[in-house]
């Protein structure tokens, strides 16, 4: 059975890192973007990392241009903008697409294994999901992942456990950290 622990991804500096560097931990996945309204979910990000780090907890973050050119920058700006801003520490790689057919095969994956089930109920979800709906037309059957910092929480055997929209609060995504750790 294939588990995230099969992908190699590449770091922001091009080299390629295999996830089985990461057997034993558990991960959050995350597709990021730092001109997003959801950008701000870096801090409550990196303060459970801070948190749970010793625990085991591992935040992998992949930037993404694809949702409105919402991460124009290079990765290095990426990268000094999130930790200037947010103070950031948890690993992140380099900028990729997560939709069509340049998907990363990461995110194909976890997209397959945990598909898009809605973005819950309330403005924030009407809102998004035109937004999203416009967007993932062009990716048809291979627009994996609707917006930015949708997260997929990974159990210590590289399994997919959960996906999370961007729409879920950040206090529910820990609950599932914290009871996967």
């Amino acid at each position: 059975m294939k588990t995230v622990y099969d992908f190699q991804v590449k770091d922001r500096s091009g080299n390629e890192i295999s996830l089985s560097d990461y057997k034993g931990k558990v991960l959050l996945i995350v597709n990021t973007a730092t001109g997003c309204g959801f950008t701000p979910h870096y801090e409550p990000l990196e303060a459970m990392y801070k948190e749970l780090k010793d625990k085991g907890l591992e935040i992998l973050d992949f930037p993404c241009n694809q949702f409105a050119n919402q991460a124009p920058g290079s990765d290095d700006e990426i990268h000094e903008f999130c930790t200037l801003k947010f103070g950031t520490e948890f690993p992140q790689f380099a900028k990729i697409d997560v939709n069509g057919e340049t998907a990363d095969p990461l995110f194909a994956f976890l997209a397959t294994e945990k598909p898009f089930q809605g973005f819950g109920k309330g403005i924030k979800m009407a809102a998004l999901t035109t937004f999203a709906n416009a967007n993932n037309k062009k990716y048809g059957d291979k627009a994996y992942i609707k917006w930015n910092f949708t997260k997929f929480l990974i159990d210590r055997e590289g399994n997919v456990i959960s996906r999370f929209e961007p729409t879920v609060e950040m206090d529910e995504v820990k609950k599932a950290v914290e009871a996967a750790l």
